[in-house]
Parts: C-alpha cells; structure tokens; sequence
C-alpha cells in the first residue's frame, strides 16, 4: 500500500498515485455530494427540504439503498425526482460504467487507470474484455427498464393520465431494476398489493438485476443449463432456493398478523407473501406494513437483506455466492474433504478465505453499526438492527426508525449505506492483490470449537 500511495517520480516531483478502490470511492463520494446539491436546489423541491435530508436522499439513491426521511412523491417536483433517478441510474449500473461508455463514444481510448478502476467498480478480476461487458450492461439494463416502463404504464397511465401516468411507470422501472425501492408513493406500492401486473413486473426486474449483468448475459448466451459457468449456476440456484425460502416463511409467519396479511383476501395473501419474500433481497419496495410484521419475520428478512444479491450487480449484501461457498466449505469440513465441488467444479482455499474475509467484515460492520446507533438511541432494538442492516445491504426496507434519528445517527446510517455500496469493491481489490509471503513461520496448532 505504501508504494501504491508514495507513487513514482515524474519530471523531478514525485506523483501521488491513488489506488483504484480509493479513487472509485471518491468518485461515489463526489456523485453523493452534488447530487445533494441538486437536490437542495428549490426547484428540486416544494420547499420542505433541509441540506441533511437533501445529502441522505442523495447518499440512498447512488448507494441504490432507498431509505428515505420523507414522501419522494410529494416532497420533491418532476426536477427532483428526475435527479434521483438519475443518480439511481449511475449508482446502479455503476460510475465507471458510464464513463468508459462516454469515452468510447467519443473515440477516447480507455487507459490502464480506467481500466482498473472499472474492474473493480465492476467487482471482476481480470482486464479483458471489460468494454464488451460494460456493453453488456448497458444492452440489459436499457431492454429491462424499458419494457418494464411499458407494462408498468399499463397501470399508472389509466390512473394518472398520459404524462405523469408514463414517468411513474419509467421511475418505478429504473428504480426497480437497479433494486433501488425508491417509490412515489408514501405507502410504496401497498395500493397495489393484490395487482397481478405489479405483482410480477417489479419483481421480475429487481431479481433480473439481482442476479449480476455476468449471469444475464451468460444466459443470454448459451440458453443451456449444462453449458452455463459455474457462478452462473450457484447464482440462479441459490436465487431459487432464496426465493422459496422467503416467499414460503413470510406466508407461514405473517399469515394470520392483522397488521400484515391477516386482512387481505386469500389470493391478495399469497401475492403479498410472494412480493415480500423477494424484496429483501435488497430491492427495498414493499405492499405490506414492514413495520406491523411479528419479529420473527423481521429476522427473516434481515438474514435475506444481509445475503443480498448477486456479483456484478445492482444489489448489495454479501452475495449469494458468498453465501453458496460458505455453506459449501461447511460440507466439506465435515466429509474431510481439501476441496469444495459444485455442479462438476471445484473450487480452492484461496475462494474460501475470501468469503470468510468478506463476510467477517461484513458483519462487524453490521454490528458496530447498530451499536453505534444504539447509543444514542433507546427505541426499539430490533428497529434500530432492522435499519442499519437494510442501510449496509442497500435494501431500503424500513420499520419507521430512520426518522428518527438525530444527525449523529443519520450520519452513521448514510456511512454504513456508503460502505454497503462501495466497501466490498474496496475489499474485493485487496483480496485480489497477490503477495508472495517473504518469510514462512513453522507450524502451529490450536484448539477450536
């Protein structure tokens, strides 16, 4: 590290050379600050908007988390909200995506610096093809939210009219897709909670960029299961077993809450069970009261909100695959085995401890996270967990607590939502970097569980 910030020797000066991660959280950094100048703005806003919330709404649209302090809809004009779908679009899809795609528009070539640090916005490890897969991202994004914005339209054009009926059906699109859960609405989308079209569009966009451009694209490809990359298997597997599991538990714990499911129709129930079952997985809308569900279910849906989505995409969490190999390392722990094996492949020590690294991290973040805001805090304990969890996996799912905090604690929150966004890309950087031990120390013991 201290040659990568001490740098080289240019003209007689020494040059200060930033590393990749470091300049990629800057660039998030800088994106949040005059997002929330726009924001601030009094065309961006009805004139019930402070500088705090105007940087937290901007913080929650680039970390693509969705926590907000007040009514999207109502607080902000069309200016506003076109800003924040703007910054939901950059956040999402990624910074550096769109600067290698302006520069090759331009006929500018992409240099090595670009170049690493797209790699590392975009979670990879390896330089090649990096243009084809920002093209990639750009082909899928852009066919989702549009055809997303065409069905949607079909809901919000005959109660809204033309005009504001077809930016809310683009909104909700480009929010859903980049699994934002921005809403205009101040319940969400509970109005909409036994809607068949809503039901199914919105969620077929926040698993479609859950799942990771890579995934797509590899499906888009080879359209054979037995032909597709072991990531894409692990990824499309345990998106599937996630599914069930949320889906299937909501219904069983929430079944019979007033407050959540016990009111609705037995069709409204089931579609509700499935809409929450999948949305923790950091896409961040709701159709049920989040805040009237028993805790039970709430712990539930923290454990989804941590796994969060997939690699090299729009979601947050520690990744279904980090999940998949830890729980792959456990089995192999047991049968004694070196190696870990999936659907054909093995997989080596070296992706073990890099999971073990991520999710360690991970969850101290987690937990200081709801220490800190604890402290000055004595709500409810489990809304307090609830929320930060939400803020570190760019969910956006709320029991009412963000509100409440005062700035010490807002300012913990948009850090952890800030870190949720860009802290596993900075990691994922280091755990890339290879170093060739200098000294080997003989082996010891000890003595575990």
């Amino acid at each position: 590290m201290a040659r990568l910030l001490t740098g080289r020797r240019i003209g007689g000066q020494r040059r200060l050379r930033i590393p990749p991660p470091a300049t990629l959280a800057i660039l998030y950094l800088v994106s949040i600050v005059l997002g929330g100048a726009l924001l601030w703005l009094p065309i961006a806003h009805n004139g019930d908007i402070g500088p705090v919330e105007a940087l937290f709404t901007s913080t929650s649209a680039v970390t693509v988390t969705g926590l907000v302090l007040s009514d999207t809809g109502a607080t902000f004009t069309g200016f506003g909200q076109a800003v924040i779908a703007v910054l939901i679009q950059l956040g999402g899809l990624g910074l550096m995506t769109f600067a290698v795609l302006v520069l090759s528009a331009l006929g500018i070539p992409v240099g090595m610096p670009q170049r690493m640090i797209l790699r590392e916005d975009l979670n990879q490890t390896s330089l090649s093809n990096l243009n084809v897969l920002v093209r990639v991202i750009f082909v899928v994004a852009l066919s989702c939210e549009a055809v997303g914005a065409l069905l949607l339209a079909f809901v919000f054009v005959p109660e809204h009219g033309w005009g504001q009926g077809l930016w809310q059906a683009v909104f909700h699109s480009v929010s859903a897709f980049n699994n934002a859960g921005f809403a205009l609405y101040p319940d969400s989308l509970s109005q909409w909670v036994g809607h068949p079209l809503v039901n199914l569009v919105v969620p077929a966009l926040f698993i479609l960029g859950g799942l990771g451009f890579i995934v797509v694209g590899d499906i888009y490809q080879k359209r054979r299961w037995h032909k597709l990359t072991l990531h894409s298997k692990l990824m499309l597997a345990g998106t599937a077993v996630l599914i069930v599991w949320g889906c299937g538990a909501f219904a069983v714990l929430e079944w019979t809450n007033p407050a959540t499911l016990g009111g609705l129709t037995a069709g409204d129930k089931l579609w509700a069970a499935w809409f929450q079952g999948v949305t923790p997985r950091t896409a961040g809308f709701n159709t049920v009261d989040i805040g009237g569900m028993h805790d039970s279910t709430a712990l539930l849906m923290m454990t989804l909100m941590l796994v969060g989505g997939g690699s090299t995409s729009t979601a947050g969490g520690i990744k279904v695959t980090t999940l998949a190999v830890l729980l792959l390392a456990t089995v192999a722990f047991f049968r004694r085995q070196k190696a870990l094996h999936a659907f054909g492949r093995s997989l080596g020590l070296e992706e073990v401890l890099k999971v073990m690294a991520l999710t360690t991290i991970s969850l101290l973040l987690v937990l200081t996270g709801i220490f800190v805001v604890s402290i000055s805090h004595d709500g409810d304990f489990l809304d307090l967990a609830f929320e930060v969890t939400s803020a570190f996996g760019t969910v956006g799912l709320s029991r009412g607590a963000t509100g409440e905090l005062d700035g010490a604690g807002l300012a913990f929150v948009m850090l952890v939502m800030f870190v949720g966004r860009v802290g596993p890309l900075a990691l994922g950087f280091f755990l890339a970097t290879r170093s060739a031990p200098r000294v080997r120390y003989p082996e010891g013991q000890i003595y575990l569980g």
